[in-house]
């Protein structure tokens, strides 16, 4: 499958618990931290959900 490098670019200070939580499992804890995933359609919902917190690159 594609893989897909996702980044936070923004915090999550003021934002609902649903998207802090989506965030920690997306394994962004930092800002600027980059995590690679698999292409698959739950991680892009996950992404989709916080798409304004985050970059995204495909590989």
């Amino acid at each position: 499958m594609a893989k897909i490098i996702v980044t936070k670019v923004r915090s999550d200070i003021n934002r609902p618990e649903t998207q802090k939580r989506t965030l920690k499992s997306l394994g962004l804890n930092k800002l600027n931290q980059s995590v690679e995933h698999e292409d698959t359609p739950t991680i892009l919902g996950m992404i989709k959900k916080v798409n304004h917190l985050v970059s995204v690159e495909t590989k």
